[in-house]
């Protein structure tokens, strides 16, 4: 459907420039290295910027002409573009970071275009939420939010009593739901486990009070029902699915983890960076603007990107279920529903930018549980968050479109940015984080690898 799409957009773009006048055609320092593009993502709401991109016509702006392919897996993705299979991807933020350090598959890949903050959200099934409740503070007959750890520290301790496992599920092994559901769990003194590449154990299981595993993002409620999983950390619809079908209870976003933290981000092999410089810029581009789009006088297009998601050639859930938490609103426990204007952000508070001190983060816990083996100096983690994370590229596609007109220079960060966002302490557990001292901040914690 879509090369067929993509074929009648071309026809018609030809036709157009044929009729324009050469001077308005010369709108480009170079022509695109490549025009024909196949775009992967996996069925997550925050894949929206690539959908957008496509369905506004932002890509053919740019004299690109993209196929947008759904993913099995994150793992499949990933290999897909490291072997030119893909283009670039929709991708975890820890991607091109692991890919880097040659955690897990080894191989250089980039991103110079942060996708989205926020997003996910960590889900129990109904019998823990029972168990959790009594421990929960509740004013007028509904929980306090947000809700910490601390409430279902009782509940893993009566499940180890018990001589039962208590498991959890998250997408994959360097995802920000791997990390978003360790730092909330160790915040209310739980252990999530360690790593231990350096002796063959990736299980992420050692010492832990609670065994986390990978489970497929469109599987995770199927998963929960079965009880095969008693929890899990995931990106929307799958939380807001688990509300519908009755079967689960989200307890906390990852914004109230952390605030407006990093999430997805496209990425791309080093060698097709390379090769493709100004295709690559004409792709961020064509990104900004639809993230642009999505944010837009306070979200006013969010119900007809809801429309455009449903879709089975992108998530392919129903509607309603998008719309609970891309709207501006989330449902917690069924009739709970709660305002939430930024559970989702694509444009605001420079989502879009490519910050080091982003990447840094990810090298810190990936340190912390123990992906990392041994203790880097700060030097290393600026070096290697310079590797994967591109700044520059991103820099020249904002300033084509302040010059075209199609966005402001107030719109995003000044000429002087430096890469690394102001140190914030809006985390559940009130530690600071400075991202030009991952060090310090490692000392901070009291469960996991302290330096």
């Amino acid at each position: 459907m879509q090369n067929r799409r993509n074929l009648l957009k071309r026809v018609l773009c030809a036709s157009l420039l044929a009729l324009t006048p050469l001077a308005a055609q010369i709108g480009y320092a170079a022509d695109p290295e490549k025009e024909e593009l196949k775009l992967g993502f996996i069925k997550l709401t925050d894949m929206a910027p690539l959908a957008i991109a496509f369905e506004k016509g932002f890509f053919e702006e740019e004299g690109l002409y993209v196929t947008l392919e759904a993913q099995a897996n994150w793992k499949v993705l990933l290999d897909r573009v490291i072997m030119g299979e893909l283009d670039g991807a929709h991708m975890l933020a820890g991607q091109p970071i692991a890919a880097t350090i040659g955690y897990g598959t080894e191989a250089e890949v980039v991103t110079a275009f942060s996708m989205d903050l926020n997003g996910n959200a960590i889900t129990v099934s109904n019998d823990v939420w029972k168990m959790m409740k009594p421990h929960v503070e509740m004013k007028d007959g509904k929980p306090v939010h947000p809700i910490k750890a601390d409430a279902l520290k009782p509940v893993i301790e009566q499940f180890k009593s018990q001589g039962k496992p208590f498991n959890m599920g998250m997408v994959f092994p360097v995802s920000t739901h791997n990390y978003e559901l360790r730092y909330w769990l160790a915040a209310g003194g739980i252990n999530p486990g360690q790593y231990a590449p350096e002796k063959g154990d990736v299980s992420g299981q050692i010492g832990a009070d609670t065994l986390i595993s990978v489970t497929p993002p469109p599987q995770m409620p199927a998963t929960l029902e079965s009880g095969t999983i008693n929890g899990y950390s995931v990106g929307e619809p799958w939380n807001q699915a688990a509300v519908f079908k009755g079967i689960g209870v989200p307890v906390i976003t990852d914004g109230q983890i952390w605030k407006n933290n990093p999430e997805k981000v496209f990425g791309v092999s080093k060698d097709w960076a390379e090769a493709n410089p100004e295709t690559h810029k004409r792709l961020v581009k064509a990104l900004i603007r639809a993230a642009k789009w999505l944010d837009e006088d306070n979200n006013k297009n969010r119900m007809e990107a809801v429309e455009i998601l449903s879709r089975p050639e992108y998530v392919g859930a129903d509607a309603k279920v998008i719309a609970n938490s891309m709207t501006g609103t989330f449902e917690f426990e069924k009739g709970d529903k709660r305002e939430v204007p930024d559970f989702n952000v694509f444009f605001r508070h420079n989502a879009t930018y490519p910050y080091y001190s982003d990447a840094i983060w990810y090298l810190t816990q990936m340190r912390r549980w123990g992906q990392i083996a041994e203790p880097k100096p700060d030097s290393w983690y600026f070096e290697t968050a310079k590797k994967a994370y591109l700044p520059e590229i991103y820099k020249a596609a904002a300033g084509e479109l302040v010059a075209e007109g199609k966005a402001a220079a107030s719109d995003f960060p000044p000429a002087s940015e430096t890469g690394f966002r102001a140190p914030t302490a809006e985390f559940i557990d009130g530690v600071t984080y400075d991202g030009t001292k991952p060090n310090a901040y490692l000392a901070s914690f009291k469960i996991g690898n302290n330096k």
